[in-house]
């Protein structure tokens, strides 16, 4: 018999996941997390069935990334948890703050191999900022505001909460905390005066100076704090892919992406400047080239709030522990208004020159609010150059970990989480292949996301490098692909052909008036 206050600890659960003010969760169910299930069906909050578990948690990692609060996904043990673990390592890699939520076998089950049984908290150490086995139904309440904390504070990240079905089931009275305090997780830091000092000196007495912004600019929400910087100082602005949305690419000091791929004004930039300000960045390979002396010309003064990532790839000058948006409110005072006319002039012109030689034509037709989640692949490189970036939180892709069938199921979390914005999916025919099966969530929810397939029916970009690394020897590479079209219509969605990128402008016009998901298949 219940006393009062007691409910059972799945109702304890969700009830932290409402007070974290989570309000769609995306999973699968299962034998394990059904009593979960239920009391999420009694709190009324949105439900969003995916069709794997890695879609679901694709479609949470869209979700966050375009609304800037985390993804909840909730699924059950065993293959439910493994399916997952390519969705969390993508998350984990581009500091994407995701709470997941798994059944787990009976206390006294766990080591016995028993039905559905994974060992979670070791399968997921890799690839997970933190996780939990819940041990009591007692511990639920405290278990979820620190999973929320602690996925939400310093650099994001996904959080896993294992949950045996016996604490579901057990009675607790315990209460939600107000406030998290972890003993050993200090998530505040800032820069000292004597850093920003010596950052304020070494901008102003700057001739060449350059902002190199990562996804920690998107992730503090200081992408206007970046571009007010870059207006102040005349500071041209180069990204990582990561940190795409940190300027409006239409503003004069935008460069675009840099490294592998990138623009050539970027790079450019990185390569002669003389200050270098790389704010929320990892210096991965994608920029470096595997390179420690990237930049030897320059001092690089490298802000995050991940301590380890200071030093870690390039040995910086300056190295400033901080919220991105913290150090650039606190240094703001210092930086004197200046003119590097020469130096922008000549990133300018580099920047003329590519866009001369590069026109997008796919920019005339998008419009500058629309979110776009990539797959990965040359399509990806091509979406990088050719789509429009003027928002934060408006491009979306998989950056560190490049997981193949991310687009498809991160572009409808991204049209769940921010309804009437328009939303375009941009993949290959391989990473169609692998989550294509949550279109049927798009045609379930009526989300009007326009779902761009390039069919060259092989794995386009390691067929290049085949090409080019292996003399031309082609192995593995070649598809067997469906009929987009008909594919889609079978769905319950619109289906539209266009022959060559040079159609696609025009299709994606008239898919982008739809107020249903549709798909546009364009023949390469």
């Amino acid at each position: 018999m219940k006393k009062s206050g007691q409910r059972t600890g799945a109702q304890a659960l969700v009830e932290g996941l409402a007070k974290a003010g989570a309000d769609v969760v995306f999973g699968y169910p299962g034998g394990n997390v059904l009593d979960i299930f239920d009391a999420v069906r009694e709190s009324g909050m949105r439900f969003v069935l995916g069709r794997h578990e890695q879609g679901c948690v694709h479609m949470a990692d869209g979700y966050a990334r375009s609304l800037g609060r985390p993804g909840v996904v909730l699924v059950t043990s065993g293959p439910g948890l493994t399916n997952t673990i390519t969705g969390l390592g993508c998350a984990n890699m581009d500091g994407v703050p995701i709470v997941l939520v798994c059944g787990q076998v009976p206390l006294d089950q766990i080591g016995t191999d028993a039905f559905q049984e994974a060992d979670t908290v070791g399968l997921t150490r890799a690839v997970s900022k933190h996780n939990f086995l819940v041990k009591s139904a007692d511990e639920i309440p405290e278990t979820m505001a620190q999973a929320f904390y602690i996925a939400t504070h310093g650099k994001p990240g996904p959080v896993v909460i294992d949950v045996p079905r016996d604490c579901q089931r057990a009675l607790t009275a315990a209460k939600h905390p107000e406030r998290v305090c972890l003993r050993a997780y200090h998530p505040e830091v800032y820069a000292t005066p004597r850093e920003v000092g010596r950052l304020a000196k070494l901008l102003n007495e700057a001739k060449r100076p350059v902002i190199y912004a990562g996804g920690g600019v998107i992730a503090a929400d200081a992408a206007g704090d970046v571009t007010a910087l870059a207006h102040k100082a005349q500071i041209p602005v180069a990204t990582t892919m990561m940190g795409i949305g940190s300027i409006d690419e239409r503003d004069p000091l935008a460069l675009g992406m840099s490294g592998m791929y990138g623009a050539p004004a970027a790079n450019i930039a990185l390569s002669e400047a003389d200050v270098i300000l790389a704010l929320g960045v990892r210096f991965n390979d994608r920029t470096t080239g595997f390179s420690p002396g990237m930049s030897r010309r320059a001092k690089i003064v490298h802000v995050d709030c991940d301590a380890s990532s200071i030093n870690k790839n390039v040995t910086v000058h300056l190295g400033i522990v901080a919220d991105v948006k913290d150090l650039l409110a606190t240094v703001d005072s210092r930086i004197r208004p200046a003119e590097h006319s020469v130096w922008a002039a000549r990133l300018a012109a580099e920047r003329a020159a590519d866009e001369a030689r590069n026109p997008r034509p796919c920019a005339a037709v998008l419009p500058t609010d629309v979110i776009v989640a990539t797959d990965v692949g040359e399509h990806q490189l091509w979406a990088v150059r050719n789509v429009p970036h003027v928002y934060p939180r408006h491009f979306l892709s998989s950056g560190g970990m490049g997981a193949m069938g991310f687009g498809i199921p991160a572009a409808i979390g991204a049209a769940i989480a921010r309804p009437g914005h328009p939303v375009v999916a941009l993949v290959g025919d391989g990473g169609a292949q692998m989550t294509g099966e949550e279109l049927a969530v798009a045609v379930e929810h009526n989300l009007a996301v326009v779902f761009v397939v390039f069919v060259n029916r092989s794995l386009g970009l390691v067929r290049r490098m085949q090409d080019e690394e292996f003399g031309g020897r082609r192995f593995a590479t070649d598809l067997v692909s469906p009929d987009f079209v008909r594919l889609a219509r079978a769905y319950g969605m619109k289906g539209v052909r266009a022959k060559g990128v040079e159609s696609l402008p025009s299709a994606l016009a008239r898919s982008l008036k739809s107020k249903s998901p549709t798909l546009v298949e364009v023949i390469l």
